[in-house]
């Protein structure tokens, strides 16, 4: 169940309220008890995975892949020469 925002718009008393999406909405206000409630619209909320095996990496292209594993089998060799030389 989402959280929605509420304004009166004649105390401009801002509130948050735990409601169901077919939930009526909210009119009288808690503070002045005025009909004057109006629900904003919200930025709404990120998507969240739970679990194990979510990772941005998953889905990469074909290309990607294939340039990373290419990149990574010359980092160590190139490492290796570079200390040599050092000595």
């Amino acid at each position: 169940m989402p959280t929605y925002d509420y304004e009166c718009s004649f105390c401009s008393h801002r509130f948050e309220f735990f409601q169901g999406m077919k939930d009526e909405t909210l009119k009288i206000c808690p503070e002045c008890g005025k009909a004057a409630l109006k629900r904003l619209i919200g930025t709404g909320a990120g998507i969240l995975f739970k679990g194990n095996g979510f990772y941005c990496t998953d889905y990469r292209s074909e290309n990607y892949n294939k340039g990373k594993a290419k990149e990574s089998k010359t980092k160590p060799a190139d490492s290796k020469t570079k200390n040599k030389k050092e000595k």
